[in-house]
């Protein structure tokens, strides 16, 4: 699963970052209301952490504004405990709201609350060919035997899966399963395809893996769309 978190204390940030990682999410931090208000709209996260107090734009202007295109489930994470605030941003269409300072098990209690009931997601179990990939598990098959993944190798098969047939650019990769923007002197999407396609491929007659030159990589039973 993938969260945001937007938050201009950078400590905070970072803090709130190690923590959830550990905890197997992907996470994206913004320190900025208008930067963080448009990864929201242009990408699918499974919850928001969202302080209120924030430059360029608070909130609560966020979430207004978010509203208008996405029911992304919002966790408030404030200094301001006052009721009136509370409900303000609830009104506005927030899930839920803690104060700070908070305990690390109480946000991270409340984020797998709010995924949970978020809005509906494609399935938890992504079949391609004899590939089963069980998302809520974190386990992969094929034809049967288990096949053990690093978080990474997790995210980059499951990206691969959710959009089989579809032929995903390096950059489209690295910014999905690394969050860094695509360097063509760099090889980390090469490196990581290849000890993938090693626990995937190399022991199946059948092939998921291609790759089209020039073009970058896809997961597909036949041809690429």
């Amino acid at each position: 699963m993938r969260i945001l978190v937007i938050e201009d204390e950078q400590k905070a940030g970072v803090y709130i970052k190690k923590g959830l990682e550990e905890a197997g999410y992907l996470v994206d931090v913004v320190s900025d209301g208008a930067e963080g208000l448009l990864f929201a709209k242009e990408q699918d996260y499974d919850v928001i952490v969202l302080d209120v107090m924030l430059p360029s734009m608070d909130g609560w202007t966020v979430v207004r504004n978010l509203r208008e295109s996405k029911t992304t489930p919002v966790l408030f994470l404030t200094a301001r405990d006052d009721i009136a605030d509370r409900v303000r941003g609830l009104e506005l269409g927030a899930d839920d709201y803690l104060v700070k300072p908070f305990a690390f098990v109480e946000l991270l209690a409340r984020v797998r609350s709010l995924a949970r009931r978020g809005p509906p997601r494609e399935s938890d179990v992504i079949t391609v060919g004899d590939l089963e990939i069980d998302v809520t598990r974190r386990k992969v098959k094929r034809g049967g035997r288990r096949i053990d993944l690093t978080p990474r190798e997790f995210a980059l098969v499951q990206l691969l899966a959710r959009r089989h047939g579809e032929v995903l650019s390096r950059t489209q990769i690295a910014s999905y399963v690394w969050d860094m923007n695509f360097d063509s002197d760099t090889n980390v999407v090469e490196v990581a395809v290849r000890r993938l396609r090693a626990k995937i491929d190399d022991d199946f007659q059948i092939k998921l893996i291609q790759t089209v030159r020039g073009v970058g990589y896809v997961l597909t039973t036949g041809e690429p769309d």
